[in-house]
């Protein structure tokens, strides 16, 4: 009895929400080449369709399933065709090509699951956002701040682009609600990290700049980033030094010098995330994780000096 088809589609995402809403109600759907009669390692027909079928004598319940939840798919609310709307909304911005922003939000986790090859992760659009997001910054500080030296910008930029601040903005237009997981990173948290949070903040950054160019992505980081760039009008903001500050408050208290560990390392040498904890008398007083260790021990010291405050 040959599979029939009851869905196309050019989302993964999309394909990957029906799919559930199938297993849901009992049906297991899988998806096939361009030809039902001869199922492939292919989750793409040659026009880019992910098509879904499911056993013969399901297909009926199958169509009246999906039909019947166009409007509310799976444990949340989604349109099939428009589960990017609420994200778009809260950008500011309205993609031409949706498979950008997609690709911005498939994690690797979910590329590694994918047996055909056929969907990419988006590490290469990190790379990417990371640069046009410090070229966007770095001429926002020159703009604004003519009398600075060039230590004070950089220690403005390093604190508008840090992991930390990233994963605020992420979850600020709640980017981990649309992250394309596989199942283990999925089971693990994956959408509430922090590291993973700013990669795909700057995958999307680039997304934007592909889409829409340098002027699309500078009006969106102008708006999310305004309040970081405007904090370094304030002397103690840019000369601000939590590790000499930490250092500082704990000779007050008679305590033993603050000393700065790898905890961990992830990703590829030349993206490496750094987890770094700040030790004093054997107790870890702060944790953090930047893509320099400088960032994290700084980031890390200042979590130290609020839990001594």
């Amino acid at each position: 009895m040959p599979p029939v088809i009851v869905f196309s589609t050019t989302s993964d995402i999309e394909a990957s929400v029906v799919l559930a809403l199938l297993d849901s109600q009992g049906i297991a759907g899988f998806r096939i080449s361009g030809n039902p009669q001869a199922i492939l390692p292919m989750s793409m027909s040659p026009l880019g369709e992910i098509r879904i079928a499911v056993p013969e004598d399901a297909a009926d319940d199958a169509i009246r399933i999906i039909d019947s939840h166009r409007e509310d798919v799976g444990a949340r609310v989604v349109r099939i065709r428009d589960e990017f709307d609420d994200l778009e909304t809260r950008i500011e911005y309205r993609f031409r090509d949706r498979g950008l922003l997609e690709h911005a939000l498939t994690h690797k986790s979910r590329a590694a699951e994918d047996i055909s090859g056929g969907v990419a992760d988006n590490e290469s659009l990190e790379f990417l956002g990371d640069a046009v997001l410090g070229l966007i910054v770095a001429e926002a500080l020159f703009r604004q701040y003519p009398s600075y030296n060039e230590g004070q910008k950089s220690k403005i930029k390093a604190s508008i682009v840090s992991t930390q601040a990233l994963a605020r903005h992420a979850e600020n237009i709640r980017l981990g609600d649309h992250l394309i997981l596989g199942r283990g990173e999925e089971k693990t948290g994956g959408r509430f990290k922090q590291a993973l949070l700013a990669d795909a903040y700057e995958a999307l950054i680039a997304a934007i700049y592909l889409d829409g160019g340098l002027e699309a992505a500078d009006a969106f980081l102008r708006r999310e980033l305004k309040e970081g760039i405007d904090a370094g009008a304030t002397r103690d903001f840019v000369g601000r030094d939590y590790k000499s500050a930490l250092q500082e408050r704990v000779q007050a208290l008679g305590r033993p010098l603050p000393e700065y560990r790898i905890a961990g390392e992830t990703g590829p040498d030349h993206q490496k995330i750094f987890s770094i904890e700040v030790v004093v008398g054997g107790e870890v007083l702060g944790a953090a994780s930047g893509k320099a260790k400088k960032e994290a021990e700084q980031e890390a010291a200042r979590l130290a000096l609020e839990r001594l405050a």
